[in-house]
């Protein structure tokens, strides 16, 4: 999956907020965010934390025992 994360500058507040396409060649956005950044590098930062944090968060989950199957230790014990 390939995205384009753009940070681009309100019009009317001057602030800049984040676009992300999916795919990276869409004419739209598939989501932005608030106008709330005060650089295009703030904008980018905050996104890049965003999709970072959401995927350590989806490779965690996957990787941890769900808690209605305990844990089996080698051996068959």
């Amino acid at each position: 999956m390939l995205i384009r994360v753009e940070a681009v500058q309100d019009a009317v507040s001057g602030n800049y907020y984040v676009a992300i396409y999916h795919p990276e060649d869409a004419p739209q956005p598939f989501v932005t965010t608030a106008p709330r950044y005060h650089s295009a590098a703030a904008a980018e930062h905050d996104a890049i934390a965003i999709l970072a944090a959401g995927l350590n968060e989806a490779d965690a989950a996957a990787n941890s025992t769900p808690a209605s199957q305990p844990s089996r230790k080698p051996g068959g014990a």
